[in-house]
């Protein structure tokens, strides 16, 4: 009696896994595993019109190229995103606006401190120089050209379809967002180190040595039938022991442009490396 009680009881619970509610419940498991692996697949899918996956391998390509991995790839994902791509044009925080001011003037920090270290003999209107030609936005478009930046940048179609990946202005401005974002990620020594690795070559290539400002200036006042340059100390600050001088220059037809120095001469140098970046006037290299 007591066995086939069991025996019942057992035949019972049997019939009970086999039930429309067992069923039910082992669907709804199958169910949510097929969802996820879906959700798996959908990160994995292609996007911005390109074969290859998202911000995951893309991110880890680039990675590669700068010699630098993100803790937080958010930050490199933002860094890469035009705001065409994005959904909402009012969110231009999620664009990579924000990073690129940051990054501007974190170049320029690096820089500045290598150029410093590298040319102890320098004086500051030939290091101003120097820097004005490394933090450019044409050296900074060259530079992400040399890291394949383009392919990486996510764009809106319309954006993508005309060419904005190689888009000069656009390339420093992703580039600059670059440095940006590995400064927040890893603080200065990473944006230093990464700032050191892509534009070593500029910056430890032996370049002839800039042009004199007031020469170049002048030369071009003349190519313009223009008279020589005028020079006109306008303030002096300081003690009398480290004076900095603030010295204008003038042309005729054109506005003043000034500069400072601890010398009247680095004045005068500083004046006429404003006017010419003002006129859009590049000092060339010395011959030889």
């Amino acid at each position: 009696m007591s066995g086939r009680g069991k025996g019942k009881g057992k035949e019972t619970a049997t019939q009970r896994r086999e039930s429309p509610a067992g069923e039910l419940v082992a669907t709804k498991a199958a169910a949510k595993t097929a969802a996820q692996t879906a959700a798996k697949v959908a990160e994995a899918a292609p996007v911005d019109g390109h074969k290859e996956p998202r911000r995951r391998r893309r991110g880890t390509v680039l990675e590669e190229r700068v010699g630098y991995r993100f803790k937080d790839g958010a930050l490199l994902d933002c860094a890469l995103t035009h705001i065409s791509a994005l959904k909402g044009a009012r969110n231009r925080a999620g664009s990579y606006q924000r990073l690129e001011f940051l990054g501007d003037h974190v170049l320029g920090l690096v820089i500045s401190d290598v150029l410093f270290r590298a040319f102890p003999k320098a004086d500051e209107g030939e290091l101003s120089r120097r820097l004005a030609d490394l933090v450019r936005k044409e050296t900074c478009a060259e530079i992400a050209v040399t890291i394949e930046l383009g392919s990486a940048i996510k764009l809106g179609s319309s954006e993508a379809n005309a060419g904005a990946r190689k888009r000069p202005a656009i390339l420093a401005d992703v580039c600059e967002a670059l440095i940006g974002a590995v400064y927040l990620d890893g603080g200065y020594p990473a944006a230093e180190g990464l700032v050191e690795r892509l534009w070593q070559v500029r910056i430890q290539a032996k370049a002839q040595p800039v042009r004199d400002s007031k020469t170049v200036l002048q030369e071009w006042a003349q190519a313009r039938g223009l008279p020589t340059p005028t020079y006109r100390e306008v303030a002096r600050t300081g003690p009398d022991h480290s004076p900095v001088f603030c010295v204008a220059v003038q042309l005729p037809n054109f506005a003043p442009a000034e500069g400072s120095g601890r010398s009247k001469r680095g004045a005068e140098q500083a004046a006429a490396t404003a006017m010419l970046a003002r006129e859009r006037v590049k000092p060339e290299r010395r011959n030889g």
